[in-house]
């Protein structure tokens, strides 16, 4: 598992970390039964999957299907769609930080692109600890706010120790082997709880394909942000023989950064230094390929929620949504059929990735599921179609701004 000499007692599927991948073609039917020997009850939501249809294997506890009980199993069964890269994780309570997530990939029947060799890269945090919430009151005894910089009254992540990449710390770094010419398709997941991640490449330049599943127009750029719950694609070409890191860095947190290898055929093994660019990808650089028509034109439902915490707007020890902490919180009710644009606006310093399950959203020029708020009166706008009928979760994937109040129910009414 993690590559550490310290004792790690993590929770896993299959007793593997990350989880055992699981492939499909788009389109094809996946049966995945669940077997709780956990001593607590758990779920699995399949993160990127519209379940059009099976709303019910969502995997909300609550709010889609009861836990799974201790000694009890559960069928999930829905359509591989859409393509693209994706991921599952529990969805209780803050399981996702004790290692309880993997990759799920859905190959597309027509790319838009070539490739030679497809690796996925996971990103997350090292935390040998059992997770807890560190608030402002004192419990957990942790860091407090903003990442470990001490902003205060802000619950959040305890300190990671760490980051992992497919399970590994730097000392013994994950290795993708390449020959010089190759197109390699990196599928990079941040499955962290807590912390947003920029991603570069000594010496290669990454071209981004997909971002949350759908694909977009080629971009070349040299790094890219990557918020907990999102998933890029990326081209590399082999060009440059050698063994080079993958650099992974924390955004704003004080843990220390990971590292893979890009390591060639040609190459005689020792690690090459190099530099990479400046040129960082921006949310307006990515224009999707799908058509964007029917999230144009003015919307039918306009909802503004205020992304809000601690110190910033109800009790210290919540992160809300319009002052309201889940579950104590009224529903975004939806009509099918219905055009519905969210106004988000964050008045806290801290970022947060927003996550509708069940659907695609337009923003900018891009569909997405999960995106970045920006801090310190940030706002983004997203745009969906409700046409998949059923009770969803709309939440930040930051897990410790959700464990503590920042999410919404989003029924479609009957």
């Amino acid at each position: 598992m993690v590559a550490t000499d310290d004792p790690y007692n993590g929770w896993t599927y299959n007793g593997e970390y990350p989880g055992p991948e699981i492939r499909a073609v788009e389109g094809e039917r996946v049966r995945v039964t669940v077997e709780n020997d956990l001593p607590e009850e758990t779920t699995i939501h399949w993160h990127g999957m519209v379940l059009d249809g099976d709303n019910a294997m969502d995997g909300v506890p609550g709010v889609t299907q009861a836990a799974i009980e201790p000694g009890e199993e559960f069928v999930y069964e829905f359509d591989a769609e859409p393509a693209g890269t994706h991921w599952y994780h529990s969805h209780v309570g803050l399981q996702l930080d004790r290692e309880l997530l993997g990759p799920l990939i859905i190959e597309e029947r027509d790319p838009h692109i070539e490739y030679d060799t497809d690796e996925t890269l996971i990103l997350d945090e090292y935390l040998p600890t059992e997770p807890r919430v560190d608030t402002s009151s004192g419990n957990g005894g942790g860091m407090g706010g903003m990442g470990g910089m001490g902003g205060g009254g802000f619950p959040d992540a305890p300190p990671a120790e760490g980051t992992l990449i497919n399970g590994r710390l730097p000392e013994e770094p994950a290795t993708i082997d390449v020959e010089e010419g190759d197109q390699i398709r990196l599928r990079l997941i941040n499955a962290a709880a807590a912390a947003t991640y920029e991603i570069g490449i000594d010496d290669h330049e990454l071209t981004v394909t997909h971002t949350d599943g759908p694909a977009v127009e080629p971009v070349p750029v040299d790094t890219l942000e990557i918020g907990p719950g999102e998933r890029y694609d990326v081209v590399v070409e082999a060009r440059s023989p050698g063994t080079w890191p993958i650099r992974i860095w924390p955004v704003d947190e004080s843990t220390s950064a990971g590292r893979a290898l890009l390591d060639y055929d040609q190459s005689d093994g020792d690690g090459t230094e190099g530099t990479i660019g400046s040129r960082q990808l921006q949310l307006s650089d990515l224009n999707a390929i799908d058509s964007l028509d029917a999230y144009s034109g003015e919307p039918d439902r306009t909802i503004d929620l205020t992304l809000s915490g601690g110190m910033m707007g109800g009790d210290g020890d919540e992160w809300t949504i319009d002052g309201q902490a889940y579950p104590d919180t009224d529903p975004i009710s939806i009509k099918e059929d219905e055009h519905v644009r969210f106004r988000m606006v964050n008045r806290s310093p801290v970022r947060h990735p927003m996550h509708l399950h069940g659907h695609h959203f337009a923003v900018g020029n891009a569909l997405k599921d999960t995106v970045i708020v920006p801090g310190h009166m940030g706002e983004i706008t997203i745009d969906f179609v409700a046409e998949n009928p059923g009770a969803w979760f709309f939440h930040c994937h930051h897990l410790y701004h959700m464990e503590t109040g920042m999410a919404r129910e989003v029924p479609y009414e009957q």
